[in-house]
């Protein structure tokens, strides 16, 4: 497409001059406005009237020999005609005066009166139109001064009122308008011009005659009057007029003698293919794909016949290639989306269209081939021509002629230049020289190239593998072998993927050539052994395909997969080389370059060797023989003797060697084996035959023993290794799959033919070591739990001994926490390895622990004897209460300073319950008797959000409790606790309540220790941190533990964090006093003591109600004024009239500021009564008595 001139390949496009006023910039304005409007609109800008009168004054250029009484016959379509109208004559002509020229003096005046009348006359012959265009840069639209010279104008250029403009630059708003008002003038004159035009022109058409001449005429009617339409975007009548130019022209064939017949075909078609591309651009642009296809399936079969005469055939092949090749980058740059596959068939009647039809790659695909035609044609052309001297000499001065399609002959005569016609001859020899200049066979792959792209891009593997392979053998051709290589691996992939073996032949042909040229020996083996195992052609040697070539490998039939046999055997067996006389390499296998081929379980030489081995026994003892069995098979024609098999296994010391008796001198052994096997009968591969071997082996070494790989030895220096295969997994050769063969099993037993495997299983020696885990209870969280392990042998010797400690959650969880909210105390494991201890109690060294983890331990085992036996502890943290498997490997050898001896496993496996020690709890209290009003308690607040409220500056009781949540006692050291914050005295007391443990105390299982700390806070505070619950406690071993190890034990720390608490200062704190206890009859003081902690005056009402074990004496309802920062006494004498534990008299107070009441609890109020006065005795006075009645004893 390339090729066409741009005015063919882009659609028309309006073209308006304006002239005038050069020196302003208003001329770039228009063009770029006209420019970016939709659609746009070419300027052809003039500086002066004077530029367009001599454009347009401009005679059509005769040709030069038009005077000669040897010129050339008339064409049917002018080569600059459509350049003309695009570029050199407008549809419009724009004529730009300034206000002063119109409406200044009369000698502007009259200058503007002559230029229009100039301009008139020039314009009028075409049918040009006018548009007059004054700037107007100081003067008003509304001038009522100028309206008679504005008249006048008008009247001058015989023009219509609107189409005199007046152009305003003097803002931007009103340029816009001015510029948006011209767009919309010229457009609409030049969909005039062109309306005119087409009819002006549509009217000769209707004027048809039935002689020749009158075709050419309308032709070029139909040709002009449908670029018009174009012009108005006007695409229906565009394509009915470029229709019927078609058809006449089609009718000229046979009829028309105005030029000597080559060149008439010539003219013909290179005006059919422009008529052509241009139907298709137009139907492609309105969308219409499947018309557009067939439109030009019309076209091909048209022309395709039209060959023409024999020494230019090559002509027709280039304008058949240069169709598909302009349609195929239509389809290409075409924006019409692709249509479904099921509308496809709805193209026409006779000739459904194929999906390959809608897709470029199809005519890339097409013009590559009748290209290659073209070159074929030109080869034979040039082969039957004069010499490349003689034809270069007498087209120097051939030339195209003003007509589309024909060409003459240029005569310089002094300064005269005439164009002669030519002969049929001359041109012949032209076309053949012009010919000779181009290298087809790059264009050729370049088609081919975007042919196989295009097929890739929508999936087409197989149309693409296809123009892969006829690149490929456009590179051979040119010689470039590695491009040519590298394609021809590509496709013979997807040929052997697909199975299409005849098309497999020919590429393996071509790539065994190529690999010789080259001097690749391993690639030139590889591909004659492939093609000659290869299923072509086994009843007959008759070629059954109408190939015109059959590569280079010749047809594919048995008898030619014979001689490749020979011939790649022959270079294998012997020193001598195959010498390539085109490169001069010589392919040659001897001691200094040996050939090994590797045949994996995908490779293309499985046809050529496939080995299959197989056990007969899936589990063996060690040092137990069993039998195997190694088969061959081959697909070769001819028969193959094998010199030697190696057989290799995963366990080296395993491998042998089976040598063949028959040729002793070729068997050459390797010594680094310690078996040879020799064969007493010939080691000879027949067609599509198994040759099977059977012997026995045995192993030492425990584990898995895999046959691996299969290694024939068939020359002196050539050899290959084979994958083995197993008989129950292995798979059919693809490309033998439909053949008709006798197919066999790789053994003679057919159950083991479908059961076989290439690997069996050497158990290990029964273990003679036992391993033994110790655990005293359960495990505990926060102490390091030590777990005994024993490994004794009871038989072996136990060598490089490794001991694997797994940790396992029993409920299949992980030992991690997720959680990220966790203290920064704790572990991220919930159960941690910490440590191993050796038999003596110590960390075993960097040397014996191989590797620690979290959960994960690997410690060596020394050197033991039989009968010895070794010990260890394993050091167990559990953060978090829960079960784990604890898992114990015992891995050794029999045999030492052996890396891969033999190794025997012994496992086990213990469960072990993590359990919370202690549990701990806390409770705080007030003050005995004494109660301080907390404003907090008496508010409406839910209980999740209240915290627990402390009095300030007041002493509050703390109780912690300790209960033992296990099943075995425990020693508790301490509780204590832990202020984090170090400036906690200055914000909140605390301080034990009692004395602390003078030895460690025992806390029996499910016993509860409690200990009283008090608080005072001493800052008001909403949210108060008391610290954290200390206990150091550790396992009880009890009295039969003499070794003293619980005396060694670490002490367990377990924290517990107290809840924040609410520090509020008491506005009123109510105590209550009596003595600790009262004797019948003898009165007593009870005293009520209120304070008020405030700055305000505080009313307080009280009530004392009177108790039947008890004789009050005082006021029993009253109201009292408290004043700020003091305290109000009641006191009340109180006699009791019985004994034991009696209540005291209730009493009641009341805030009646706070709406708040005080009632003393039941405990407080109660007090116990002797019925005489008791005699107590102080503890030290007891016990000095009894130290003296000791002494005195």
């Amino acid at each position: 497409m390339e090729e066409y001139p741009e005015e063919w390949r882009t659609p028309p496009v309006c073209l308006i001059s304006v002239v005038g006023l050069a020196e302003h910039e208003h001329h770039r304005l228009i063009s770029t406005h006209l420019l970016s409007e939709q659609p746009p609109t070419n300027t052809l800008a003039l500086p002066d009237l004077s530029k367009l009168l001599h454009l347009l004054s401009k005679k059509p250029k005769q040709p030069p020999d038009a005077t000669s009484s040897s010129s050339p016959a008339a064409g049917i379509l002018k080569r600059d005609w459509l350049i003309k109208h695009r570029t050199r004559v407008p549809s419009v002509v724009a004529a730009l005066f300034s206000s002063d020229q119109v409406y200044g003096d009369p000698a502007q005046w009259l200058q503007v009166c002559s230029d229009l009348d100039l301009l008139k006359a020039a314009i009028k012959p075409r049918n040009i139109k006018l548009v007059v265009v004054v700037l107007n840069d100081t003067l008003s639209d509304h001038n009522d001064v100028y309206e008679e010279r504005f008249i006048a104008l008008r009247k001058r250029a015989e023009l219509d009122s609107k189409y005199i403009l007046t152009f305003n630059p003097n803002t931007a708003s009103d340029l816009q308008i001015s510029l948006n008002r011209l767009a919309s003038i010229f457009g609409e004159l030049s969909l005039a011009y062109y309306r005119d035009e087409g009819r002006r022109i549509k009217t000769r058409v209707e004027k048809k005659t039935l002689n020749v001449n009158s075709i050419d005429l309308n032709i070029r009617y139909c040709f002009k009057v449908a670029v018009y339409a174009e012009f108005r975007r006007d695409w229906v009548e565009a394509l009915r007029f470029y229709e019927d130019a078609y058809h006449m022209l089609r009718e000229m064939i046979g009829t028309s003698t105005r030029l000597p017949p080559i060149q008439r075909l010539v003219e013909i078609k290179t005006i059919a293919e422009l008529l052509h591309f241009k139907i298709s651009t137009v139907l492609l642009h309105g969308g219409k794909l499947k018309e557009a296809i067939t439109w030009f399936h019309q076209h091909n079969a048209s022309y395709k016949k039209l060959v023409g005469a024999p020494e230019v055939v090559f002509l027709h092949w280039e304008w058949l290639s240069r169709q598909f090749l302009v349609f195929a980058e239509l389809l290409d740059t075409s924006s019409v989306p692709a249509q479904s596959i099921s509308s496809l068939v709805l193209a026409t009647a006779d000739r459904p269209l194929t999906e390959s039809e809608f897709h470029p790659s199809y005519y890339y695909q097409l013009a590559a081939h009748y290209l290659k035609e073209k070159r074929s044609s030109l080869e034979i052309a040039l082969s039957m021509s004069e010499s490349a001297s003689e034809l270069d000499s007498s087209v120097d001065s051939v030339a195209p002629s003003v007509y589309i399609g024909q060409f003459g002959r240029l005569l310089e005569q002094g300064d005269t230049v005439t164009m002669q016609p030519l002969t049929d001859e001359d041109y012949t020899r032209y076309v053949i020289a012009e010919g000779k200049r181009f290298q087809d066979t790059y264009e050729i792959l370049a088609l081919l190239k975007k042919s196989c792209e295009s097929y890739g891009n929508h999936k087409a593997r197989r149309m693409g593998s296809f123009c892969g392979f006829q690149m490929a053998v456009e590179y051979f051709a040119l010689g470039d072998f590695n491009n040519a290589k590298q394609l021809f691996d590509g496709v013979a992939n997807q040929y052997r993927q697909e199975g299409w073996v005849t098309l497999l032949w020919e590429v393996l042909g071509y790539l065994r050539e190529c690999s010789r040229k080259q001097g690749i020996v391993r690639d030139f083996v590889e591909y004659s052994l492939e093609m000659a195992a290869l299923p072509v052609s086994s009843g007959t040697d008759a070629q059954p395909f109408s190939f015109k070539e059959c590569g280079p490998a010749g047809p594919p039939t048995l008898s030619q997969r014979e001689i490749i046999h020979k011939e790649v055997f022959e270079l294998v067996s012997r020193e001598v080389g195959l010498a390539s006389v085109e490169d001069n390499n010589c392919i040659k296998i001897s001691r200094d370059n040996p050939l090994h081929l590797e045949v994996d379980l995908v490779s293309p030489l499985r046809l050529v060797i496939l080995a299959s081995v197989t056990f007969h026994e899936q589990i063996i003892k060690p040092g137990v023989s069993t039998l195997i069995t190694v088969s061959l098979l081959s697909q070769l024609p001819l028969t193959v003797e094998i010199n030697q098999l190696e057989i290799q296994f995963n366990q080296s010391e395993c491998n042998f060697v089976i040598i063949n008796a028959q040729r002793p001198l070729l068997a050459a052994t390797n010594d680094g084996l310690q078996v040879h096997r020799a064969e007493s009968t010939p080691l000879i591969l027949i067609t599509n035959r198994w040759l099977r071997l059977t012997y026995e082996i045995k192993s030492e070494q425990s584990g898995k023993l895999e046959c691996i790989s299969v290694i024939a030895k068939m020359g002196p220096h050539f050899t290959i290794c084979c994958r083995a295969e197993s008989p129950a997994s292995m798979e059919d050769l693809p490309l033998w799959k439909f053949e008709d063969r006798v197919e066999t099993f790789p053994t003679k037993d057919p159950a083991l033919a479908f059961s076989g495997q290439k690997a069996t299983h050497v158990e290990e020696p029964d273990p003679q070591v036992d391993v033994d885990l110790g655990a005293s209870g359960p495990a505990l969280v926060g102490e390091s739990f030590m777990i005994p392990v024993t490994v004794a042998s009871r038989g072996h010797d136990i060598y490089s001994g490794e001991l694997k400690i797994n940790l396992v959650d029993v409920k299949g969880g992980g030992l991690f926490s997720p959680r990220e909210t966790e203290a920064s105390s704790m572990e991220s494991h919930h159960v941690e390895l910490l440590g191993i201890v050796g038999p003596e109690e110590e960390e075993l060294g960097p040397g014996e622990i191989e590797k620690i983890q979290q959960s994960f331990g690997l410690v060596s085992i020394p050197f033991l004897k039989s009968g010895e036996s070794w010990s260890c502890k394993l050091e167990i943290k559990w953060h978090r209460p829960k079960p784990v498997m604890l898992f114990v490997s015992l891995g050794y050898s029999l045999l030492n300073n052996e890396s891969t001896a033999q190794k025997v496993h012994v496992h086990k496996s213990l469960q072990i319950e993590g359990m919370a020690a202690i549990a701990v709890g806390h409770r705080v209290m007030l003050p005995f008797r004494r109660d301080p009003l907390l404003l907090s308690r008496i508010k409406l607040v839910s209980d999740s959000e209240q915290l627990a409220s402390l009095p300030l500056n007041e002493t509050s009781l703390l109780i912690v409790s300790a209960k033992n949540c296990t099943e075995v006692p425990l020693q508790l050291q301490s509780v204590a606790i832990d202020n984090e914050d170090g400036d906690s005295e200055r914000v909140c007391s605390v301080q034990h309540g009692g004395e602390n443990l003078s030895g460690p105390s025992l806390l029996m299982p499910g016993e509860e220790f409690k200990k009283v700390f008090t608080i005072v806070p001493k800052v008001e505070s909403s949210k108060l941190g008391l610290g954290t619950v200390c206990l150091r406690w550790r396992r009880d071993c009890g009295i039969d533990d003499h070794s003293g190890s619980c005396e060694t034990e670490a002490w367990v720390v377990t924290k517990h964090k107290l809840p924040d608490v609410e520090v509020e200062l008491s506005p009123l704190v109510v105590s209550l006093e009596c003595p600790p206890y009262a004797v019948l009859g003898e009165p007593f003081t009870y005293t009520i003591k209120i304070w008020n902690q405030t700055k305000l005056l505080q009313e307080v009402k009280f009530c004392v109600a009177d108790a039947q074990s008890f004789v009050l004496s005082g006021v029993h309802n009253d109201t009292v004024f408290v004043l700020p920062k003091s305290k109000h006494i009641l006191c009340y004498k109180v006699v009791p009239l019985g004994s034991g534990l009696l209540q005291l008299p209730k009493v009641t107070v009341i805030s009646v500021r706070y709406s708040a009441e005080f009632q003393a609890s039941n405990t407080a109020s109660t007090v116990f009564v002797f019925p005489s006065k008791p005699d107590f005795k102080l503890a030290a006075d007891v016990g000095k008595r009894e130290m003296e009645s000791i002494a005195s004893e």
